[in-house]
């Protein structure tokens, strides 16, 4: 079985899930595989895996279930010499008109919610780079040719120097999950989504 991610798991989600579908299931071998963000499904929408750790919101999200591992608050990311670097707290207002580091456009809701469109009023984003990975990001902030919104815990991805992480007031937080197609009920499938089910107490979406 193929577990996809586009984003690095939590401190002991990953060996916990794995813990509890291996006790049910221990002939079986569950192969790891990473996609880049131009693909918020990673891979489940071509049907290239199994299940996978992805961000919400997905597109076309009837097609898919899946179950909440972790939320998170949003933080932004700024070159160090930004302007706003100095401030241990930056609202999201005075964030409106500074080029952001977007999604791939294929990556469609899930683009949006990390240029955090919903907290705009309309006011369209300025886009400075378009970003696949945490290199390519990094890459840009030091670069400035923009800013980026990122979960909390995704912070150590970008930290490396020439890079600050700081709160963000007036943004709702990031949802990690665990998903898998809506019509794959494989055993070994529906095996992976209950063990997550029971590491996580958020009931599965529907």
């Amino acid at each position: 079985m193929l577990l996809s991610w586009t984003s690095p798991g939590r401190d002991g989600m990953l060996p916990a899930v794995r813990s509890r579908f291996t006790a049910e299931f221990p002939s079986t071998r569950v192969e790891l595989r990473q996609v880049g963000w131009h693909d918020p499904t990673a891979g489940l929408a071509d049907g290239s895996t199994d299940v996978a750790f992805v961000w919400l919101p997905l597109p076309d999200d009837h097609r898919f279930r899946w179950v909440v591992m972790v939320s998170e608050p949003r933080r932004v990311a700024l070159p160090v010499h930004h302007r706003l670097a100095a401030r241990d707290t930056i609202a999201f207002a005075d964030l409106i008109d500074e080029p952001f580091l977007a999604l791939p456009e294929s990556a469609g809701p899930l683009r949006e919610h990390w240029l955090a469109l919903d907290a705009r009023d309309g006011h369209p984003p300025h886009i400075g780079a378009v970003i696949d990975n945490p290199d390519e990001t990094y890459e840009a902030l030091v670069d400035g040719r923009g800013i980026c919104l990122l979960a909390e815990g995704n912070a150590p991805l970008l930290t490396r120097g020439g890079v600050v992480i700081r709160p963000v007031t007036g943004i709702s937080p990031a949802h990690l999950a665990l998903a898998w197609r809506a019509e794959d009920t494989r055993t070994l499938v529906r095996g992976y989504a209950r063990a997550a089910t029971l590491v996580n107490t958020t009931p599965p979406h529907p």
